[in-house]
């Protein structure tokens, strides 16, 4: 064991850290892990790191080993109104009454002190804590409507402000590619910015060609498909364009507020010259 090269014992690190604690067989209770199976569908940009923590509160302390920095979601069971949700900062952590926050006996707060111990200067001092209160939580149960409101805002919060830095840039302006046996082309750079999770919809507008970025698989269209190396992706759309199949290099533009690429088709083909 002496011989054990130093870099085998250097912290692995990322950049962000999303731990979802929770028991997924006993209805809210489960809110952190559901939490991070969604964001897995909606795809981890690089430098994040996703995991179901479920209720081992030590190891949920060492996943944490050399992070910069940690989101914490977990259930909590405070009295308050089903759903409601308390966003703890890590400037908080420290003086903040959590006695009875929840159902777990080693509970986030105690993985968190059991971290700074174990850890030392590894631990992360950049901390954040959202926790969803509970409306049941009986063996079996689905997620409660209160509570899957409240994780849909939590989901918000950590793209905006934790995982979309970590995305790569993209232009607003991009040229596409329909091939002739029906697919639809995207470079490495536009595909990992505007559809990370690799679910889109393909729809014909008027006079262009729309492709939507979706949630996940599971919320049903098309799937991009890697076609090589450095992450093109590619997807077909032949169904969509049966009445009016086009072939070549075209121009599109992405838009905010339809949060689609939408590309111009009037005038038939324009060949890749």
């Amino acid at each position: 064991m002496a011989d054990t090269p130093e870099a085998f014992l250097e912290p692995p690190g990322c950049d962000v850290l999303v731990v979802g604690c929770g028991n997924l067989l006993r209805g809210d209770d489960g809110v952190g892990p559901v939490l991070v199976r969604h964001l897995w569908e909606r795809g981890v940009p690089d430098g994040a790191k996703l995991v179901d923590g479920g209720t081992a509160g030590m190891d949920v302390a060492f996943q944490m080993r050399g992070a910069r920095r940690v989101v914490i979601v977990d259930a909590a069971a405070t009295g308050a109104a089903p759903g409601t949700m308390f966003e703890v900062p890590g400037a908080d952590l420290a003086e903040l009454p959590l006695q009875g926050l929840h159902t777990h006996s080693f509970r986030w707060d105690h993985a968190i002190a059991f971290a700074r111990w174990a850890l030392g200067g590894d631990c992360p001092t950049d901390i954040t804590v959202f926790l969803i209160e509970v409306a049941g939580v009986e063996m079996g149960a689905e997620l409660s409507a209160p509570v899957t409101a409240a994780m849909e805002q939590v989901i918000d919060r950590i793209e905006r402000h934790f995982l979309a830095p970590l995305r790569p840039d993209a232009d607003r302006d991009v040229t596409v590619e329909f091939t002739a046996d029906g697919y639809l082309r995207l470079d490495a750079a536009t595909a990992a910015a505007r559809f990370p999770s690799d679910a889109v919809a393909a729809v014909l507008r008027d006079d262009e060609f729309w492709l939507i970025p979706l949630r996940g698989p599971r919320s049903g269209g098309l799937l991009l498909k890697q076609r090589t190396p450095a992450g093109d992706r590619s997807v077909l759309v032949s169904e969509v364009l049966r009445h009016s199949p086009l072939h070549g290099v075209f121009r599109g533009c992405w838009d905010d507020e339809q949060t689609a690429l939408r590309i111009p088709i009037a005038g038939g083909r324009e060949r890749d010259g």
